[in-house]
C-alpha cells in the first residue's frame, strides 16, 4: 500500500503532466506558429492568479484507433474558472497540442460542465477556440458532443454572456458554437473559420482558393459580417474580451456596473452646433457626434468594417453603460441596406437581452433602393431591425440629427415604437421623403404648367424645405420630446438614462416572438 508521501508524489506529478499539454516538442511548434498555448492564453485573460481549473486530469474513452496508447490528461481542452477584474467568468481554452484541438466524448462534457455551472451561478463564459474539428476516430460519439454543446449554447444565450474567440483554425460543425454567442473576435493571419475547407470546396466547386481567403478574420468582420471584432495578435484579442465584459452585466437578472469617470456629466460641446453641414447632401462624420456626447474614451465600435453605413457599440455617458446605434452619413449617405439592418437588430437585441440602455443616432434617408436590395430580402432583413426596438424594453432614448424620413424614421427607435425620450436637432428634418422627391409627388401638375419650370421647381422646393423639413411639425405632435441645441445633447441623454434608470416595461406573455429570419 501507497504511503502518503507517495500518493502526494503522485497527484503533483498528474498535476505537471497536465500542464504540459501535448508535450515540449507541440509546445514549441505553436509558439513557433505564432500562437500561445491554451494556458498562456488564460493567464493573459484573467486576473492574475485567479484561474481554478476543473476537469485537469479527465482522459478520452476510447480505444480505437490506436487511441489507447495516446492519452494526455485533460484530453485537449483546458476548463474552470477565473475573475476578469474581479468579476467572475468560466472559461474553456482549446489545446492545439492536443489531438489537434479535436473535440472528442470526454472534452465535450469539460465544457458542458462549465456552461452548465455558469448558467447556475450566473456568470459570463469564454471559449478560445483552437481546434481541428471533430476527433475523427470517434466518429458519432464527437458530433453528439458537439451538439451537447450547441444546445447549451441556446440555452445561455440571453441568460449570461457568451463570448468566443478565435485563436486558430475553427471548421466544420465546430462553427456553429462561435456563431451562436453574443460576440465573436478573430485573431488577424492565425485564425479562420468556415464549413468546409479549402480542399472540398476546391472538389466541388472548382474554387481555388486558400483557409485566410475563405475564413480569415477580414473575411469574416468586412465581408460575411460573422465575428465582430479582429484582433492584430492574441494578446489585444483577450484584451478585447476585458473591454466587451467591462460594458456587460454577469447575466440577465443585473445591471451593468457603473464605471468611475472624470468626465463632467454637464459637459457641452459646442463645436456639435455646426457639425451638421447646411447642405443637406453633404456627408459628416456620425464619430464626431459619438465621441462628442459619450464620456472621453469610452466608445468600443463593434463590427466597424461591416455595413459601415450604421455603426453599433458600447459607450458610457455619466458611467452608465449603453448601447450605440447610429447612421453614418459618410457612408451609402446613412440608408439602411439589409447587412446594416441584421448589424443594428442583433445588437440591439444584445443590449436588450442584458438590460443595457439604447441610444439611437438618426440620419438616415430611408431605405437603399435597387434590385440586389430588394431581391436579397431588404424588406424581410429590414423587418428584423423594426422588430429588435419594438420588442427591447430596455430604456431607449433617440437623438435625430438630420434626416428621419419614411420608414426608417419609424424603424429607428421612434416614439412610436416605444422610444422613451425622442430628441431633434434643430438640423432634423422628419418627413416621409426629402423636399425634392414631395415636390415632384405633390405639385407635379403645378409644375408642368408653369411657364418657368426649373424656377417654379426651386420656388416650390424652397417653400417645402422652410415648412416641413423640420422638427417641429413631429414636436408639436408630441412624437420628439423636445427639440434640442446639438452642443446640449451630452447633458440631456444623461438625465434621460438618469430618469429612466428603474424603467419596466413587458410584452404580452408567450413562448417567444417570430422574429422575421
Amino acid at each position: 500500500m501507497p504511503t502518503n508521501e507517495e500518493r502526494l508524489t503522485r497527484l503533483e506529478d498528474m498535476r505537471a503532466e497536465a500542464l504540459l499539454g501535448g508535450g515540449p516538442v507541440r509546445i514549441e511548434r505553436q509558439h513557433s506558429w505564432g500562437k500561445l498555448t491554451a494556458r498562456e492564453r488564460l493567464d493573459l485573460l484573467l486576473d492574475p492568479g485567479s484561474f481554478v481549473e476543473l476537469d485537469a486530469f479527465v482522459t478520452h474513452r476510447s480505444s480505437d484507433f490506436g487511441l489507447a496508447d495516446q492519452r494526455f490528461l485533460g484530453d485537449g481542452v483546458v476548463t474552470g474558472h477565473g475573475t476578469i477584474d474581479g468579476r467572475l467568468v468560466f472559461v474553456f481554452s482549446q489545446d492545439f497540442t492536443v489531438f489537434g484541438g479535436s473535440l472528442s466524448e470526454a472534452y465535450a462534457e469539460k465544457i458542458c460542465k462549465v456552461m452548465d455551472l455558469a448558467m447556475k451561478v450566473g456568470a459570463p463564459i469564454v471559449g478560445l477556440n483552437d481546434s481541428g474539428g471533430a476527433r475523427i476516430q470517434e466518429g458519432v460519439v464527437s458530433l453528439g458532443g458537439y451538439a451537447d454543446i450547441f444546445l447549451r449554447n441556446v440555452l445561455a444565450s440571453g441568460v449570461v454572456p457568451q463570448i468566443s474567440v478565435i485563436m486558430g483554425p475553427c471548421a466544420g460543425g465546430a462553427v456553429y458554437s462561435p456563431a451562436m454567442t453574443d460576440f465573436t473576435i478573430m485573431v488577424e493571419k492565425t485564425s479562420y473559420m468556415f464549413v468546409t475547407g479549402p480542399n472540398v470546396v476546391k472538389a466541388v466547386t472548382h474554387e481555388q482558393v486558400d483557409s485566410e481567403e475563405l475564413g480569415g478574420a477580414l473575411v469574416h468582420t468586412t465581408r460575411s459580417g460573422v465575428a465582430h471584432l479582429a484582433a492584430h495578435d492574441e494578446s489585444d484579442a483577450l484584451d478585447a474580451v476585458r473591454r466587451l465584459l467591462a460594458q456587460l452585466p454577469q447575466n440577465n437578472m443585473e445591471a451593468p456596473a457603473i464605471a468611475e469617470t472624470t468626465d463632467p456629466m454637464d459637459r457641452m460641446d459646442a463645436a456639435l452646433d455646426d457639425v451638421v453641414p447646411a447642405d443637406p447632401h453633404k456627408p459628416y462624420d456620425m464619430h464626431d457626434v459619438i465621441s462628442g456626447i459619450a464620456d472621453s474614451g469610452s466608445f468600443l465600435e463593434i463590427q466597424p468594417g461591416w455595413a459601415a453605413n450604421i455603426i453599433i457599440g458600447f459607450a458610457r455617458f455619466g458611467g452608465r453603460s449603453v448601447g450605440i446605434i447610429a447612421q453614418q452619413p459618410a457612408v451609402l449617405a446613412g440608408a439602411l441596406d439589409s447587412d446594416a439592418s441584421i448589424k443594428a437588430a442583433r445588437f440591439v437585441r444584445t443590449c436588450d437581452c442584458f438590460n443595457v440602455p439604447l441610444v439611437t443616432l438618426v440620419d438616415v434617408p430611408g431605405f437603399l433602393p435597387g434590385v440586389g436590395q430588394e431581391h436579397g430580402g431588404i424588406i424581410k432583413h429590414g423587418a428584423k431591425l423594426l422588430y429588435a426596438y419594438c420588442e427591447a424594453t430596455v430604456p431607449k432614448v433617440t437623438v435625430i440629427t438630420r434626416k428621419a424620413y419614411g420608414g426608417a424614421y419609424d424603424v429607428m427607435s421612434s416614439k412610436h415604437i416605444r422610444g422613451d425620450m425622442n430628441f431633434a436637432w434643430p438640423t432634423a428634418e422628419i418627413a416621409v421623403m426629402g423636399a425634392e422627391g414631395a415636390v415632384n409627388i405633390i405639385f407635379k401638375d403645378a409644375i408642368a404648367a408653369a411657364e418657368d419650370q426649373p424656377a417654379e421647381h426651386r420656388r416650390l422646393v424652397a417653400e417645402y424645405e422652410t415648412e416641413f423639413a423640420n422638427p417641429y411639425i413631429a414636436a408639436a405632435r408630441g412624437y420628439v420630446d423636445a427639440v434640442i441645441r446639438p452642443s446640449e445633447t451630452r447633458p440631456r441623454i444623461i438625465e434621460a438614462l438618469t430618469m429612466l434608470a428603474n424603467k419596466r416595461d413587458t410584452n404580452p406573455r408567450k413562448k417567444h416572438g417570430n422574429i422575421p429570419l
